[in-house]
């Protein structure tokens, strides 16, 4: 059983419905199992602008996948739930992302973990940090707390709490 932290993040209405469609999706699978979310985060888009503001989260999992098994079945959840690769950065229904696969770093053509850039974008780290603040990141040998304490504090301005995805989606 391996423990993987995966970033979601959707900001096409309705974003709250999008991140809780994927959470349910994901306790469907057989080799999945959800064992911590963060409260959902409000945060601008970076990159491409030109679009609606984010919702974002983290979850814990546990699973028997492979890295790369695991990466298929997320892109399958994306799938399902209307996800359209267009422009880079750019407007999605959801979004699901491995950042952290055990202790394993992994670098081929299909898949990077932990997950690049992670330490540079708020909107993964504050969340990441509510759940697993002392969690030591593979190859950058700093805590997610430490990642977090070093980021500007224009970028953690940028990343709002909105509460728990439940108070958010009304089912």
């Amino acid at each position: 059983m391996h423990t993987v932290y995966i970033a979601l993040g959707s900001n096409i209405q309705p974003k709250a419905s999008y991140l809780s469609q994927a959470i349910e999706k994901l306790k469907a699978h057989p080799s999945i199992t959800v064992t911590k979310i963060s409260n959902v985060y409000n945060t601008a888009p970076k990159g491409y602008t030109a679009q609606d503001d984010f919702y974002n989260m983290v979850a814990t999992l546990q699973t028997t996948l492979s890295p790369s098994d695991l990466l298929h079945a997320l892109h399958q959840i994306e799938q399902a739930l209307g996800r359209v690769r267009t422009i880079k950065n750019g407007p999605r229904t959801i979004d699901l992302d491995i950042l952290v696969y055990g202790q394993q770093q992994i670098n081929n053509e299909t898949l990077i973990v932990p997950h690049p850039r992670m330490q540079e974008r708020a909107f993964v780290l504050v969340p990441l940090q509510e759940i697993a603040g002392e969690l030591m990141i593979p190859g950058l040998d700093q805590t997610v707390q430490d990642l977090t304490n070093q980021l500007a504090d224009s970028e953690l301005a940028d990343v709002h709490q909105m509460g728990q995805l439940d108070d958010l989606y009304d089912h």
